[in-house]
């Protein structure tokens, strides 16, 4: 009888121990095959999901590594505007490769009246400054017969008015902040400071004034004197700039050159400033052409991010040292 029992009784009974055992098995194996089903699902999703990203990531990174010029000009004819703002250094949206981007751009374009740079900044780095005052000399050889006029807003004291200086003409708000004609490099001491807190300041270096700048070591005063006689050289070739920019219409004041800085009705009568008016009134009423085409390159988020995050360990270590770098000021 045994041999004739039907299938479905051959696990329940007689050899149902046997029977469980593979019931369990097949439970087990048709869990392990989902489980793998539902890691295979996972695992093609979270690879599209990197490659995604991969994608989002590199399209990004292609973006930003290109300046945004200025849209289409229009047909007619139009005032080209260029915006320096902010301070003026190597890292920021005032560098010199930014500004000179934008000025030739302005220059070049072919219904281009007039050039127009803006201005709103405290100054910042002579070399930059520089950079941007001889583009400015040499883009006004090449075309001739498109002016540059410079407009400050808020503030172009400093790098900014020697970088305006070399504009055909200077206009300014009343109450703009003008001048500041000078350079200056600061930092601190803190040699007495240690001396209170037993703290021994120990620096190796292979040149004497190597390391004239560390405040945490006495002032060298023969490294201070060289020091200051650089300071003099620089301060000479911003003043030399801006005559050379402004010519005669200096007026001959003994603080014109000591770095003070000026109202925009002050610098007018020292002859830093040709006339009072916005943007808007060098376009319509100089220029004679109040459509305005901005030629400034855009920098975009990521690509300011990676600048900043690039030049942060340098900033953070200049700050820790107690030094500001060389500014015209």
């Amino acid at each position: 009888m045994d041999k004739w029992r039907k299938p479905e009784e051959s696990y329940n009974g007689g050899v149902g121990e046997e029977g469980k055992a593979w019931q369990l098995l097949e439970s087990l194996t048709l869990h392990s095959l989902k489980e793998q089903k539902r890691a295979r699902r996972w695992g093609i999703f979270f690879k599209l999901l990197t490659f995604t990203l991969m994608f989002a990531i590199v399209g990004l990174i292609y973006l930003s590594s290109k300046d945004v010029l200025p849209v289409s000009a229009p047909a007619g004819s139009h005032t080209a505007l260029v915006n320096l703002r902010g301070p003026i250094s190597d890292d920021g949206d005032a560098s010199a490769d930014n500004i000179v981007i934008g000025l030739r751009a302005a220059f070049k374009d072919k219904g281009t009246k007039a050039v127009m740079l803006r201005i709103n900044s405290p100054g910042g780095s002579p070399v930059q400054s520089g950079y941007i005052y001889d583009e400015i000399v040499r883009l006004r050889k090449l075309y001739p017969d498109i002016p540059l006029y410079a407009v400050i807003t808020d503030i172009g004291a400093s790098g900014a008015y020697y970088v305006a200086a070399a504009a055909d003409a200077i206009y300014a708000d009343k109450a703009s902040l003008v001048g500041s004609i000078g350079v200056v490099s600061s930092g601190f001491g803190y040699v007495d400071a240690m001396k209170k807190l037993g703290i021994t300041r120990r620096t190796y270096t292979s040149g004497e004034h190597k390391a004239f700048m560390d405040p945490f070591l006495p002032r060298d005063k023969e490294a201070a004197k060289l020091w200051q006689a650089s300071l003099e050289t620089i301060h000479q070739q911003f003043i030399d700039s801006v005559k050379a920019g402004r010519g005669d219409r200096l007026k001959k004041n003994k603080d014109l050159f000591s770095g003070m800085i000026w109202s925009g009705e002050q610098a007018m009568d020292l002859g830093l400033i040709d006339g009072l008016g916005s943007a808007g009134f060098v376009a319509r009423d100089i220029v004679g052409q109040a459509d305005i085409v901005d030629f400034t390159p855009k920098i975009t988020p990521l690509e300011r991010f990676a600048r900043n995050f690039g030049a942060s360990a340098a900033h953070v270590m200049l700050q820790i040292m107690g030094g500001s770098g060389l500014q015209l000021k």
